[in-house]
């Protein structure tokens, strides 16, 4: 990394006006789908009562990172990002405005569920890197700007996925099934004039001519192969989202079956999350000098376990929304924390392969946890898949510890200046 790359200013000349629409396109969108996150299991709970089969519905997401995940990252960091991020918000809105017209009809299946489920995560594997890529190009690099600008963007994010959003859901749903996913679909159109009003943010050129998409794959990945704390941060964000798709990925049945909550009262548990959230995106900037890698991905695992024994161990509706808030806590810690490292310490050139490529570690993996929980609940009980995050987040929290060398959270503040990954221990 160069220290042009670490003093670099933001390309927008109204860096606040470039955030402030960011934020509102982000609020919108993830409102839309904080509808969509409660109706999807809902429905499929309407359609089928195997655990296993509503699984595919969370699994879908994930499985999109797996196929395209890689690829999409290469590309984006070819393309403007506003440009790529309009494009992949029509897209989805496209998408999700279908299955809400199946939905009215009465015509929707499982099989098409899944499938409308997966095209929007094949959108999200390219809006997702752009807008990762975006943020440093409108608030620039300075660590304290980009971590209180994440701080905000995932607090909104978690504020509209599980707070407003999945009640607002689930109370639609029970009115008309459809009527969350024409939503969504509201939403995401809102969400692309919004960003319109951005600058092209075009990334860096580096080589005359573009190489081969698979050479750029390599460069991505050899990046992150060979940086030491990127890489302590990709797995440890991958085993997290392992572990709370074991869980998460049947939970609407627990709950239905086991907690005795409506649909409605199952928006609320989703909303629960967020109030955790919150309080973290408020102070993970304040602790992310003083504590290591290995101690935040470590706590946070913990902290999750926790939370899902307290769902298990009392089948009580209030008990359960509380644990949600502390496993939403301890997902917005580690967020908050991989974000801000990956963009702090990536070059321009190379911010959309290198956030794609953690997110496939990081998401795509949650699709074999989320099939795990599925199998594990229609094998042992739905009981037998909280148990089974409880102790796999309790033995990776003490693997993360043992593992995480000497990565120390200040060092993510550039504290040396390198100028090759290797260059940075962890």
């Amino acid at each position: 990394m160069t220290e042009a790359m670490e003093s670099q200013q933001p390309v927008d000349a109204s860096p606040g006006r470039g955030l402030n629409r960011l934020l509102a396109s982000t609020g919108v969108s993830i409102a839309g789908q904080g509808m969509v996150l409660a109706a999807v299991p809902l429905l499929a709970a309407r359609l089928t009562s195997d655990p296993f089969e509503v699984s595919l519905t969370v699994a879908a997401t994930y499985a999109a990172w797996l196929v395209v995940g890689l690829p999409a990252g290469a590309l984006v960091d070819r393309w403007p990002r506003r440009t790529t991020m309009v494009i992949s918000d029509v897209g989805r809105a496209l998408v999700v405005g279908a299955l809400a017209i199946a939905v009215l009809t009465g015509a929707v299946q499982l099989w098409a569920l899944v499938a409308c489920v997966f095209l929007l995560g094949i959108a999200g594997c390219f809006f997702d890197p752009a807008a990762q890529a975006a943020l440093p190009l409108v608030v620039g690099r300075d660590q304290q700007r980009l971590a209180t600008a994440n701080g905000r963007i995932w607090s909104l994010d978690l504020f509209g996925r599980s707070m407003v959003g999945p009640p607002l859901g689930a109370a639609l749903f029970a009115l008309g099934a459809s009527i969350p996913f024409f939503g969504n679909a509201i939403a995401f159109l809102i969400s692309a004039v919004l960003l319109v009003g951005l600058g092209r943010m075009v990334p860096p050129p580096t080589v005359a001519e573009h190489p081969p998409v698979l050479r750029s794959v390599r460069e991505g990945l050899s990046f992150l192969a060979r940086h030491t704390e990127l890489r302590l941060l990709t797995i440890g964000m991958a085993v997290f989202n392992f572990v709370y798709n074991v869980a998460y990925s049947t939970l609407v049945l627990f709950a239905r079956d086991r907690l005795h909550v409506t649909e409605t009262g199952f928006g609320f548990l989703l909303a629960a999350s967020a109030i955790g959230g919150l309080a973290a995106g408020y102070l993970v900037p304040k602790i992310r000098r003083q504590l290591p890698a290995r101690g935040i991905y470590g706590a946070g695992l913990l902290a999750q376990g926790c939370g899902w024994v307290l769902v298990l161990v009392s089948p009580n509706p209030w008990v359960a929304g509380l644990a949600l808030a502390l496993v939403g806590a301890a997902s917005m810690s580690v967020t908050v924390l991989g974000g801000t490292a990956r963009q702090r310490l990536t070059p321009d050139e190379l911010l959309g392969r290198v956030s794609a490529t953690t997110r496939v570690a990081g998401i795509g993996v949650a699709t074999l946890g989320a099939m795990t929980g599925g199998i594990i609940a229609g094998d042992r009980g739905l009981s037998g898949a909280l148990i089974a995050a409880s102790a796999l987040a309790g033995l990776a929290a003490c693997l993360m510890v043992i593992a995480g060398g000497s990565v120390v959270a200040h060092d993510f503040g550039g504290s040396r200046r390198a100028g090759t990954p290797n260059d940075r221990s962890g």
